[in-house]
Order: structure tokens, then C-alpha cells, then sequence
């Protein structure tokens, strides 16, 4: 069998970094799994992609793209090069939103300087929080 230099993990690892998400899936929250089918040939070039099965939306396409862009090492059998036929899935998964910033303040009652009252309150004046939520600049 061809083999991916660097193995399995590598793979995945090369198809996550070129991997993009399609505009319109992005659009319509579109996820699923896009299943190949393609040939490497004796010199390691794939070849002859087919889509098996795919959600849509450009996600097909963008799947041959990234599977077109590998290069493996040739297989051999017998000492002569040979044509192999493979099978991959490649997952569309929405990614996850940055989580919010959350930013918390604390304040002991009213703000009055760095004086201290003569007496006392008699009733304490209470703790007071305050939460901002903000977006990443990205988002």
C-alpha cells in the first residue's frame, strides 16, 4: 500500500491545515462528512478522485481540492511500482465561536477617597460586582 510520509497522523494533520471551510456551508450551518475515493499512481500522484457521498454546499469540491494537493510515497509489489486505489473521509465541522471575554470588577460599597469616616456605618453598605461581556476582535 502507498504510504503518506510521516503516517496516518500526518495526513490528517496536512488535511486540517488545508482544509477550508466553503462560504455557502458556512452560511446554511452545513456539517457532514465527505466520503473519496481516488488512485495513486506508481509515481505517488493522485489521481482519478470520485466523490462517494457528501453533505453539499461546496464541501464535495473543496475535499478534492485538499486530496488533489497529496503526494504519497509509491507503493510497491514485487519490486515493481503499482497503481493503488484508496478510500478517505474528511469531516466539515463548523468551528467553534471564541469564547467571550468576560471581565470582572470589584467595588466595596461607595467610592469616597482615601479618607476614612470618623465612625463607623452602622449598616454595611454591601459589595458590588460588575460583568462586561466583550467579542473578540476577530468575531
Amino acid at each position: 500500500m502507498p504510504q503518506y510520509p510521516g503516517g496516518s497522523k500526518a495526513l490528517r494533520r496536512f488535511i486540517d491545515e488545508n482544509l477550508k471551510y466553503p462560504p455557502a456551508a458556512l452560511e446554511n450551518k452545513i456539517e457532514g462528512i465527505v466520503y473519496l475515493s481516488y488512485t495513486v499512481a506508481d509515481d505517488g500522484q493522485v489521481e482519478d478522485i470520485k466523490v462517494m457521498k457528501g453533505p453539499g454546499y461546496g464541501c464535495e469540491e473543496e475535499a478534492m481540492r485538499v486530496v488533489s494537493l497529496l503526494r504519497y510515497e509509491p507503493a510497491h509489489n514485487r519490486g515493481l511500482r503499482v497503481r493503488t486505489t484508496l478510500r478517505t473521509r474528511i469531516h466539515f465541522r463548523i468551528p467553534a465561536a471564541p469564547a467571550p471575554v468576560v471581565k470582572y470588577e470589584y467595588s466595596k460599597g461607595s467610592d469616597q477617597g482615601t479618607k476614612k469616616p470618623a465612625v463607623k456605618p452602622a449598616v454595611n453598605p454591601g459589595y458590588g460586582y460588575t460583568i462586561t461581556y466583550s467579542r473578540p476582535d476577530n468575531a
